[in-house]
């Protein structure tokens, strides 16, 4: 691997390991909230008589919503040392605040770590040294790198929403195949973000006009990139690290309960491969549950809306091929290299 990628890919996995805890720790509480309340057609978990798993899901969100902040700010931290946390940190939670999601924040991220690094590189008298680390870097990156997401990046996210769901409702009207391929992909892209976001609003839309069959499309394609990662690294446990198998574990979890935030650590260590690899397998359970007349009554996916789901054999098999078919190709993908070497203790 080329030094420039060896050294994108560190900042990465710097920022993957930081944030697998919040991921695991919201990614739980949000499964036995979501688990044990019961579902309710056409609005899903109902929590009106379960304040004790309402409390669960509030502090399981709370989680969530430090993910992409805290993804930034460590891989900023990866590149510039401390001086990185702050501005990698306001950049992940604006990047979060105008929709740009999962992949804002790794932007938000390496933006924040350049700024850093050339603020570092600038010649300055040496009596503001001292103070260089602890005040003029946080306040001038976190400025130039919140401008640059609010003013630069934020605009064309939002024209890039309104845009998709036109197309979605283009395609609603009798291109299921293409509907189907297009909802996968977006449900996998981001993993959460605006743009899976976008189809999965667009699957509760189409709920309440009284079509159910989207919304199964979204159900299946939802819990595919967390449930095949996670059984790739049980197919072929030697070539994964164990910090991977550890995630892999956490992702078969919140897989089982329709949280693609699962496939965030994997898709931060190595996007190019990761991302276009649960694109496929989610457009391929997403056509196969749209062909089959699969129906999801609650807004929600992954095997727990399996008792208000139309067709749920088609939305197994679904699941299962879009699972098999991610792990498959991500172990094919990752090269038949030699395995991992165990960390020395």
């Amino acid at each position: 691997m080329p030094s420039p990628l060896r050294q994108l890919k560190q900042y990465l996995l710097s920022g993957v390991s930081h944030v697998i805890p919040f991921v695991a720790c919201g990614g739980i509480l949000i499964a036995v909230a979501v688990g044990f309340a019961p579902m309710r057609p056409g609005i899903g978990p109902d929590f009106s008589q379960a304040p004790t798993l309402k409390l669960l899901m509030t502090i399981g969100e709370a989680a969530f919503a430090l993910v992409v902040p805290v993804l930034s700010g460590y891989i900023a931290f990866g590149m510039a040392d401390r001086p990185g946390l702050v501005p990698g940190f306001v950049g992940g939670a604006i990047a979060q605040t105008v929709g740009a999601g999962f992949l804002g924040g790794i932007a938000a991220g390496l933006l924040a770590g350049w700024v850093v690094q050339a603020l570092k590189r600038l010649p300055l008298p040496r009596n503001l040294r001292p103070i260089m680390p602890i005040l003029i870097i946080p306040v001038v990156a976190s400025t130039l790198v919140g401008a640059l997401l609010l003013l630069v990046l934020g605009p064309p996210i939002k024209g890039l929403m309104l845009w998709l769901s036109e197309v979605l409702h283009h395609l609603g009207s009798g291109h299921r195949l293409w509907l189907g391929l297009l909802l996968g992909s977006m449900i996998a892209f981001d993993m959460g973000g605006p743009v899976n976001k976008a189809a999965f609003f667009f699957g509760v839309a189409m709920i309440k006009e009284g079509d159910v069959s989207v919304m199964g499309a979204c159900a299946a394609a939802i819990c595919i990139p967390p449930l095949g990662l996670g059984l790739a690294t049980l197919l072929r446990p030697k070539h994964w690290s164990e910090q991977e198998r550890e995630s892999g574990a956490a992702a078969l979890a919140m897989g089982a309960i329709g949280i693609t935030e699962g496939a965030i650590p994997f898709a931060a260590a190595d996007p190019l491969r990761v991302i276009p690899t649960i694109m496929a397998g989610s457009s391929v359970g997403a056509v196969i549950a749209l062909l089959w007349g699969v129906g999801d009554h609650a807004p929600h996916g992954g095997l727990i809306v399996l008792p208000v789901i139309d067709h749920r054999v088609a939305y197994l098999l679904a699941i299962a091929t879009g699972t098999l078919l991610v792990a498959l190709a991500m172990n094919l993908l990752k090269g038949w290299k030699r395995p991992v070497t165990p960390e020395p203790p």
